[in-house]
């Protein structure tokens, strides 16, 4: 280094929970970047750490504290900074702050776009807490550093939620449903398509409110019609769109557009009605059904995604029952299930008839053994189907990579043999061969000119 030179400051990232998280954290990288400072994957060459965690349910809770704890270790050696900021920060900024003194800073979910006046102060050698209010405006045409690979991205659009569903804690996090504006969103779509993005994946909360506090009217076909306009754009894919709301409109919209793949993430929660009407849940299961049989009607190929909650509080085993025949009726393609995690502050946490852990979890597991099978008779059904892939990586002599029925990270992979040399991004036909619980193989088509 020169005489006079000053040394820039490392700043080094580690995000937790959810791809709406992610999307704070790549603003965050991309606000420091902006004003000078260093982005690092290295902990140990670090300056200051941040790390943007999670506090959905406990385990998610366990799991940034134990970070928490991991990336304080480096303050023994380069860290001079230890930053929490997210949803954890702002459900427990005075808490955690007590207890884990080797925090320097705290940064709500509404403050990330100050994080660089946070970091400034923190680097005085003040403590500091930044935790605004969970109603502020969503702020716009923020930089951006993408963590995801070239080909794939996330698009928030929009900040909280409105449903407050009894067991959630998220509206008290993340505070009410605030839509972007649709010129913001587009405009940041063109500049991730300008940037090599291929694959847009939209996530909120509920995607399917999107636009009704701003414009007084649902509008997310609109929007996706207008994203499905960016030619460099070849997939839009839709996350968390709650049952309550999927409408005709929209359901003609994915049939219609062909750059929006066949793939719906709808949280349903739980198959007995009478659970339902307790979680807060404006549906039945009868029109949970209902819904299912007609998007499969509508679009046969389409691929469905759900998350179940096993051991709410009061569930009998005859509503456990009913989840069992609801889920081999509705038979998801894709099933995340977790048992019931009893939130502080949630109407749920102060129900009556909580149930021990072990039944909690006894029941989450006989779900997961059910869904298992039922992904196993799912994907043999591919088999002999041809599917369109993107290419993602290469291990143990095979090509990897998604269709348009299989989400970035939570998803299994289709693994393949190919006739030629491919890319990360590339789009090749696959036919499947093989099929387990989880994996789909198959092998690429051999292309004449």
């Amino acid at each position: 280094m020169n005489e006079g030179e000053e040394l820039t400051t490392k700043v080094g990232f580690v995000s937790l929970g959810c791809n709406k998280n992610l999307c704070d954290t790549e603003n965050m990288m991309g606000l420091l970047a902006e004003n000078g400072y260093e982005i690092t994957p290295y902990p140990d060459e670090a300056d200051a750490i941040l790390v943007n965690t999670c506090g959905f349910i406990e385990s998610a809770q366990q799991e940034s504290i134990d970070t928490i704890i991991e990336m304080a270790q480096y303050k023994e050696q380069n860290c001079k900074l230890l930053v929490v900021c997210g949803c954890l920060a702002q459900r427990f900024a005075d808490e955690i702050m007590t207890a884990l003194p080797e925090i320097d800073v705290i940064v709500g979910t509404t403050a990330f776009d100050e994080i660089g006046k946070a970091i400034n102060e923190g680097l005085s050698g003040k403590k500091a807490s930044y935790i605004y209010d969970i109603d502020k405006d969503v702020r716009e045409n923020l930089p951006r550093i993408r963590t995801t690979p070239e080909y794939t991205a996330y698009l928030k659009i929009a900040e909280g939620c409105d449903n407050k569903c009894t067991y959630c804690a998220i509206p008290y996090i993340r505070g009410k449903y605030r839509s972007r504006k649709e010129e913001d969103i587009l405009a940041e779509a063109r500049a991730l398509a300008d940037d090599g993005v291929k694959e847009i994946i939209v996530v909120a909360q509920d995607t399917t409110r999107y636009g009704i506090d701003l414009y007084g009217e649902k509008r997310i076909s609109h929007l996706l019609h207008k994203l499905c306009e960016i030619d460099a754009i070849e997939w839009v894919r839709i996350h968390y769109s709650y049952p309550e709301e999927l409408d005709d409109e929209l359901i003609k919209t994915i049939k219609n557009e062909d750059k929006i793949v066949k793939y719906l993430d709808i949280p349903v929660q739980h198959g007995s009605s009478s659970v339902l009407k307790r979680m807060g849940r404006k549906t039945t299961r009868e029109k949970i059904e209902a819904l299912i049989l007609k998007l499969r009607a509508e679009i046969p190929e389409i691929t469905l995604r759900t998350s179940i909650i096993a051991g709410f509080p009061g569930e009998t085993e005859e509503e456990f029952t009913e989840l069992l025949e609801f889920l081999e009726t509705a038979r998801f393609d894709r099933v995340g299930v977790f048992a019931y995690s009893q939130e502080e502050g949630t109407p749920a946490a102060r129900m009556k008839d909580q149930l021990p852990a072990e039944v909690k979890e006894a029941r989450r597991d006989k779900v997961m053994e059910l869904c298992q099978k039922i992904s196993l008779s799912r994907n043999q059904s591919m088999i002999g189907k041809t599917v369109t892939v993107i290419t993602e990586g290469f291990e143990d002599n095979l090509y990897y990579g998604r269709s348009g029925g299989e989400s970035i990270e939570i998803d299994p992979k289709i693994y393949f043999g190919a006739h030629r040399d491919l890319s990360a991004g590339d789009f090749v036909e696959v036919v499947i061969k093989s099929a387990d619980e989880y994996d789909l193989c198959g092998e690429e088509i051999e292309r004449t000119v």
